[in-house]
């Protein structure tokens, strides 16, 4: 008997395409890998060209994750507050906001700490 579920070929086709793009991101990798580690976590990071111009590969080898980030998506980085980060740590391996608004909040309301109010049951 196998256990199977609901959506199991399309999360099946979806690895396999993410393991594609890794695969080529690999490829084109340059210099050495820089790795950053401390007693919670670790994390790779290595230059890579692509056909749209040069991104940082971040990989966290514990949980296989991996994101690929241009030179805008870095800057974004630097304009967030530290409870951005705390947001993001305080709810791992989901999205920061609901995949139902598309990341888009529109009425731009925040809750404490500079968080956004996001209505109750939509939280992950």
């Amino acid at each position: 008997m196998s256990l199977s579920w609901e959506g199991e070929d399309v999360d099946a086709a979806a690895a396999r395409r993410a393991a594609a793009e890794h695969a080529s991101l690999l490829q084109d990798a340059l210099g050495e890998v820089i790795s950053i580690a401390n007693e919670f976590a670790e994390a790779r990071v290595r230059r890579v060209d692509t056909r749209n111009g040069s991104r940082l590969l971040i990989e966290s080898p514990k949980s296989g994750q991996w994101v690929a980030l241009d030179s805008l998506e870095l800057e974004a980085l630097t304009w967030q507050t530290t409870a951005t980060f705390s947001a993001m740590i305080g709810n791992p391996f989901g999205p920061l906001f609901p995949e139902e608004t598309g990341g888009v909040i529109s009425d731009g309301s925040m809750g404490e700490a500079g968080e956004l109010d996001v209505p109750k049951g939509r939280r992950q």
